[in-house]
């Protein structure tokens, strides 16, 4: 009798540690996800590409594909302030790109010398964090100034300089500037108002010539004293 109790206890033992055996075997240790990290750099970027008086094109391009960036097409959305770009309220204009993830985008029908505010957001409405940018629609009065060196010698040169009405509408004034590389000094105008403040000078229009029609043109003149004459002016001219 004692027997088998003993051989039926050591029974029960065996198969009772085997089961415990088993079922720790069958329970796997866990793996844990690994933690996906995007680079330190924007998904995006763009830039003002050209203006007209009623069109913006945008230039763009994309760094990362999904989850870290995006996939064409995109939406660039515009806006009349930067509150409102930040906010994503109140948009006025916006256009898709195309399929490249690296192209240009023109948004139209908009107002002439205004500055907007542009985003970009995907196809499945994921918004852009970081691009938030300016861009200014040309003005409808514009001026083109080309200078003339008429005459020089070894201390200064005389030099006449054109405006041309290039917008679209008249001219009701006009301000030629530049920056001298050299030790240029204005020593006499006529034609213009002449302004200096160190290299920078600024020449307005006289009494009499500020008004320009369509294509228009008028003069002004420069004496000016330096050590060396340059070999021409890069001007700008604004209303």
């Amino acid at each position: 009798m004692l027997r088998m109790f003993l051989a039926v206890t050591t029974m029960a033992l065996a198969t009772w540690t085997g089961t415990t055996t088993t079922a720790a075997e069958a329970t796997p240790t866990p793996t844990p996800s690994p933690t996906l990290t995007c680079p330190p750099a924007l998904p995006i970027t763009a830039s003002v590409a050209s203006v007209t008086t009623t069109s913006v094109t945008i230039s763009y391009s994309i760094f990362f594909r999904p989850p870290c960036g995006y996939d064409p097409p995109m939406t660039i959305t515009l806006f009349a302030s930067r509150e409102d770009a930040q906010q994503w309220r109140t948009p006025v204009a916006e256009a898709v790109s195309g399929p490249e993830r690296s192209g240009t985008v023109t948004i139209g029908g908009l107002t002439p010398d205004t500055e907007y505010w542009y985003r970009f957001s995907d196809p499945d409405g994921k918004r852009d964090p970081y691009m938030i940018w300016p861009a200014r629609t040309a003005s409808l009065t514009s001026c083109r100034a080309t200078a003339t060196i008429d005459a020089r010698w070894g201390s200064g040169f005389v030099a006449t300089v054109t405006v041309r009405n290039t917008g679209t509408l008249p001219l009701d004034r006009w301000r030629v500037s530049w920056r001298w590389s050299g030790d240029e000094r204005v020593q006499a105008a006529w034609g213009g108002v002449a302004e200096t403040a160190g290299a920078d000078v600024t020449v307005t229009n006289a009494s009499y010539n500020g008004t320009l029609a369509l294509d228009g043109t008028t003069t002004f003149g420069l004496l000016v004293t330096t050590s060396a004459v340059p070999d021409g002016l890069t001007l700008g001219c604004a209303r």
